[in-house]
Order: C-alpha cells, then structure tokens, then sequence
C-alpha cells in the first residue's frame, strides 16, 4: 500500500529514480479510483441525459479534480522511471508520437532500470525501505 501512495509524498519530486514497483502500483491505484469514480458518476449513462441527477455530476466533478491532482505526481514519477533506465526525463514526450508513443512508453516503464548508482542517483532496490532515498 506505501508503494501507492509514494509519489503522493514526493509530489512534484522530478530528480532520483524509482522502480518499477513504485510506478505499477501508483498506476493501479489511480486506474481503481478513475473507474469507481467514473461508475459513481454514471460513465456512460451521464453522456445520453442531458438531465442527469445533480449527484452525478458531484461524482463527474471529483474525477477532473482527481485528474488534476494527480498529473504531476503521475509525470513526476514517470520521469524517474526513466531516470532508472538512465534516460533523460525528457522521454515522456515520446508519449505525444500519434499510434506508437504510448507503446513505445509502455515498454520503456516495463524494463528493469540499470543495477547501481547511475548519473541520476542510488539505486532504489538498494534501499530497504521505501520513503528512504537519498
């Protein structure tokens, strides 16, 4: 559960380096919270009435503020992945290439980052605790 939350506590943190675990498991997390907000809101049902109860667009609304709270956390921790792979933080912009970027990122957040210190910091399989780096 700490691994979900992490990038929480290192917010807008751009430097250092994470492992993969950390990424996955803040992707989990906000994937469950983005589908349980999205049913509480109706989903698909709010789209076909123009009239829909107020209560759904309540839900409809903590999702953009969700969204939002989240997208630098999200970045922020991205970015490190790819300082594990000692890659400049600048490759999430393959991101934005239409059809392949998405997948090109996917692959790259699936591989292991390079074992020992590298030129963005310690290796954080060395540490034992997780909140530790330095």
């Amino acid at each position: 559960m700490e691994w979900m939350f992490l990038p929480y506590k290192r917010y807008a943190d751009f430097s250092g380096r994470s492992r993969r675990k950390e990424y996955w498991m803040f992707f989990l997390f906000v994937m469950i919270v983005y589908i349980v907000l999205w049913m509480l809101g109706g989903g698909m049902a709010e789209m076909d009435d123009p009239y829909a109860e107020p209560e759904m667009n309540i839900w409809m609304i903590a999702l953009v503020i969700f969204a939002l709270a989240t997208f630098i956390p999200g970045l922020a921790v991205q970015v490190r992945r790819f300082h594990d792979q000692d890659k400049s933080g600048w490759f999430v912009l393959l991101g934005f290439i239409p059809l392949v970027g998405g997948l090109i990122v996917l692959v790259f957040m699936c591989l292991e980052g390079t074992r020992g210190e590298n030129r963005f910091g310690p290796d954080p399989k060395g540490a034992a605790d997780p909140t530790v780096f330095e």
